[in-house]
């Protein structure tokens, strides 16, 4: 019997041709020991985009597709777009719930590009930890993110983690109540963030989690880096189908190959110098919403780990 590998992505038709891409990666070094079972959070796709991901299925690899539309539709005013996330970055959150059968799981963010079998990954011992992931390095090397992470969220930078790749322990999120805790969290304060879900994750699993080597998410962000490169992570807001970026050449191996090639270098040609101005005047912005967030008495360690929450919430998020 092969070893089940079970792995979720989430997208919206947006990022389809990107998925491929990722999917196309993936497939191509996968191992006949194994079976990788996938599964696609979406809120509706378009059925010839689902047929042409379905084309990477074989033997050894399934790809489902899962509706989120009905889980989160009563929170779904409270989830936050911001900058270059759209709102299935949120859906992972719901994995733990929605998919009892799995007692651990790799969620990866589409793009990426896989250079490895990530059954190695998924084989990670997390021991007692929640999840696994790799430091954040754009937080970490970035003055106004590192404030931010460590006075607003009330985070240790050193184990801030990117939550684009991630192994996660089902069981013990299931059993420290997470989703619960994050619904709460959106429901009653929704606090303002430059990172999404990223911030809930390393709030709510603070403490439980596993630093991965960095070569399982090597982002596009230019720091010295030595070893092998397991998976490129395009984590940045400018892409390698927008702009020339670290790593982008390892996209377009597997680009040239997908059936959304097309329209992948259309969007590439499309993409003009007032796109680009715009994505970096965003960054700029999203800098400044940092230190305004950071400065702001509406956070995470104001609100909850000073304890300032009435007793109804500090038993919902247990002990600091």
């Amino acid at each position: 019997m092969k070893n089940l590998v079970p792995i979720f992505f989430a997208t919206d038709d947006n990022y389809m041709p990107y998925l491929d891409v990722a999917i196309s990666s993936l497939v191509s070094h996968t191992s006949e020991e194994n079976f990788y079972e996938i599964t696609i959070l979406n809120t509706g796709l378009r059925f010839d985009y689902k047929q042409k991901i379905k084309k990477h299925e074989k033997e050894n690899v399934s790809i489902n597709f899962f509706d989120m539309t009905f889980y989160i539709d009563g929170i779904k005013s409270k989830l936050k777009e911001v900058l270059h996330f759209s709102l299935a970055t949120y859906y992972r959150l719901f994995i733990q719930s929605l998919f009892p059968q799995y007692k651990k799981v790799l969620y990866l963010d589409c793009d990426i590009v896989v250079l490895d079998d990530v059954a190695l990954l998924y084989e990670t011992d997390l021991k007692d930890n929640m999840l696994a992931g790799a430091i954040e390095q754009f937080v970490y090397n970035t003055q106004e993110y590192s404030d931010y992470a460590k006075y607003a969220l009330g985070l240790d930078v050193s184990k801030y983690v990117n939550a684009g790749i991630l192994v996660m322990d089902l069981e013990k999120f299931r059993e420290n109540k997470i989703e619960q805790k994050f619904i709460h969290m959106i429901l009653n304060y929704n606090f303002d963030l430059v990172d999404c879900d990223q911030a809930y994750l390393n709030f709510l699993c603070r403490d439980k989690i596993l630093i991965l080597d960095r070569g399982w998410n090597k982002t596009n962000y230019p720091i010295p880096y030595e070893g092998k490169v397991r998976i490129a992570h395009f984590a940045l807001a400018e892409k390698p189908w927008q702009s020339d970026v670290l790593n982008g050449e390892l996209f377009w191996d597997y680009a040239k190959k997908s059936e959304f090639y097309e329209v992948i270098k259309q969007n590439r040609e499309n993409f003009s110098e007032e796109d680009r101005e715009k994505k970096r005047q965003g960054e700029l912005n999203l800098r400044k919403k940092a230190v305004e967030i950071t400065n702001s008495d509406c956070t995470f360690y104001r609100k909850i780990i000073l304890g300032i929450l009435n007793n109804a919430d500090k038993e919902a998020y247990g002990e600091i």
